[in-house]
């Protein structure tokens, strides 16, 4: 079968791309302002792309069009699809129906960390010979490629709640028929599509109401929010993480002890940062336990894990100075990096670089909460270009330790001069940032500024 894809180049759609063309089909698609690491991989993999949703694509003639979220009515590609009367049919849909039929969809919900906990149950379960197949919203760098059709009947995918299609506005997750459920938190998000929280856990609701009576969910039990949706209705058995009768973690000086309903089940040993991925991590633990793999060996593939591409990935050390990047673009996953990494560096200066890129950011809905979000920094240096609201005021409470600019080459002169050897520098944005961190790289590299 011959596919086309509108909106390849996101991380679902570009995931979907990736499986169709190890399943034996034929991929094309198209999109616009594409940037890596999807576009490296997709043409890595032989798929080509098309710039832009010219009309003259249905002269491809695909068999199936697959249409991701991005786009909507009025696109010319998808007008000429519609008054042709040519077959299409929603992503998480086609992936439902090609992929996931026969399989044991294991699904990471939740406002934070899905990537990373996703990616630590692919591992887990690789590490324990399953060969999962997977669909991750970012890069695993244990594997290398954030999505694959896998060799067993276990299937990893982050189940996001944004919106399935301009078609089907349910969430993408309700289409998964997911048998191992992970919901770690649930907050205020996507503001273009949900107009409170209480709305976004209605559609954790639906999900809930998706999982068999014989399958499993994994919940936070430190989260108000998930224990509403839970209370909404669940009929599935439910382990809870955080809590003293579930899973639970204590910090020992050799590592941490995991803990299952009071007993210590093994210690780990990692390099990861942070309360928030003790969380993610032993979420994943009880999602593996649940199809198979025992804790020991679960906890011997998390000492092995290396993280996610661009969730704080060190990009390079110049000079002294480390440059991270890290894909933060919600006030808690800000505040949550930045104290993880204060953890580690201690006092140490840390330079915070943000771009509030995601819709939600755009549209100002999270500007009160900003500055406290970035507190944990020594200088925070936000580009403040296409935003609807003043960045500069948002983070007047910062003082003198805050800056803004509105030009790219501004804001990187503005970092050379403000580093000096020692420093911590993280990139946090959900796009490309204009390839920032190559060019804070280069500059970096070629003087040390202010020492």
């Amino acid at each position: 079968m011959h596919i086309h894809i509108l909106g390849i180049c996101g991380t679902f759609m570009g995931g979907i791309a990736a499986i169709a063309r190890e399943a034996g089909h034929k991929v094309t698609g198209c999109d616009v302002g594409v940037y890596p690491p999807m576009s490296t991989q997709l043409r890595a993999q032989g798929i080509e792309l098309t710039e832009g949703f010219s009309p003259d694509q249905t002269r491809l003639n695909p068999d199936l069009f697959v249409i991701g979220n991005v786009v909507t009515r009025g696109n010319p590609l998808m007008e000429a699809i519609l008054n042709l009367n040519l077959p299409y049919v929603s992503g998480p849909q086609w992936l439902a129906e090609n992929v996931l039929r026969d399989k044991w969809v294991l699904a990471v919900a939740g406002t934070h960390g899905k990537t990373t906990t996703a990616s630590m149950l692919a591992w887990i379960l690789e590490y324990a010979g399953m060969s999962p197949g997977f669909l991750i919203g970012g890069i695993p760098l244990n594997f290398g490629l954030s999505a694959r059709l896998g060799g067993s009947g276990f299937f990893v995918i982050e189940a996001d709640e944004y919106d399935t299609a301009f078609f089907d506005k349910r969430s993408k997750f309700v289409h998964f028929r997911s048998r191992t459920a992970i919901l770690n938190n649930l907050e205020f998000d996507h503001a273009d599509i949900f107009d409170s929280l209480a709305a976004i856990e209605r559609q954790f609701h639906y999900f809930v109401r998706t999982i068999p009576g014989n399958g499993l969910i994994i919940a936070s039990g430190r989260e108000e929010s998930i224990q509403r949706v839970l209370a909404q209705g669940c009929w599935t058995p439910v382990e809870l993480v955080g809590v003293a009768n579930g899973w639970g973690g204590n910090v020992l000086p050799d590592g941490i002890s995991i803990n299952f309903q009071g007993d210590c089940q093994g210690l780990l040993q990692w390099s990861l940062l942070g309360e928030h991925n003790l969380m993610n991590g032993l979420a994943a633990l009880a999602a593996a336990r649940h199809s198979g793999v025992p804790i020991n060996i679960g906890i011997e593939a998390l000492r092995q894990f290396k993280n996610v591409k661009r969730r704080m990935e060190v990009r390079g050390v110049r000079n002294g100075i480390t440059l991270y990047d890290d894909f933060a673009h919600h006030p808690t996953a800000i505040r949550t990096t930045l104290d993880g990494l204060r953890s580690k560096v201690k006092g140490a200066r840390i330079i915070a670089v943000l771009e509030p890129r995601s819709n939600t950011m755009k549209m100002g809905v999270w500007k009160e909460s900003l500055a406290d979000s970035l507190s944990p920094a020594d200088e925070v240096f936000c580009y403040k270009a296409n935003l609807g609201w003043e960045a500069g005021e948002a983070l007047a409470s910062l003082g003198k330790r805050a800056a803004t600019y509105e030009d790219l080459n501004d804001l990187i002169a503005a970092i050379k001069t403000a580093t000096r050897p020692g420093d911590h520098v993280v990139v946090m944005s959900n796009g490309a940032f204009g390839d920032i961190h190559e060019r804070l790289l280069e500059v970096m590299n070629s003087a040390v500024a202010g020492s």
